[in-house]
């Protein structure tokens, strides 16, 4: 398994990498709103907006973990030839300026949430070779999945 998640294909991967390069990450598309996923960490472990994106505890089997997390933006960029072509048109038959030059190309982003998690006994719970690893892959995908399916955060509150 490589260190990111699969969602991310190859050059979305390699920009995260080179933004995480001393850090194994879980990530995953984030299709909701900003500050979202921070509203959710913060409701369903009742931080009261204290290191919500740092140092997170959570337990499994006993074992004491924390987690920090990241929105991580990876800009798509369009060239669009169409209003090109239609100045260069334009400048040719009219001897006009550029007037669509701002509609060249459009500049739009996905969202990302990277976690990174660690312990008392280990710096990195997610790297290879990590005693932690499949435990905490898989507490994180739980999350992930809650967070992904939930609208009303107050509900994992109960579900606790």
């Amino acid at each position: 398994m490589r260190r990111i998640s699969k969602i991310i294909n190859w050059r979305r991967e390699s920009d995260l990498k080179r933004g995480f390069q001393k850090k194994t990450v879980f990530v995953f598309e984030d299709p909701k709103d900003a500050n979202e996923f921070y509203n959710y960490i913060n409701t369903k472990f009742q931080l009261k907006d204290y290191y919500v994106d740092v140092q997170v505890p959570f337990s499994i089997q006993d074992n004491t973990f924390y987690f920090s997390f990241y929105e991580v933006e990876i800009p798509t960029k369009t060239i669009n030839l169409i209003p090109m072509a239609f100045d260069v048109i334009l400048n040719q038959t009219a001897d006009m300026d550029p007037i669509l030059e701002e509609a060249y190309s459009s500049r739009t982003g996905n969202w990302y949430i990277a976690m990174e998690v660690f312990s008392d006994t280990e710096k990195d719970c997610l790297i290879e070779g990590s005693v932690s690893r499949d435990i905490v892959l898989s507490y994180l995908r739980d999350l992930k999945n809650e967070y992904l399916a939930t609208d009303n955060y107050n509900e994992v509150v109960f579900k606790n």
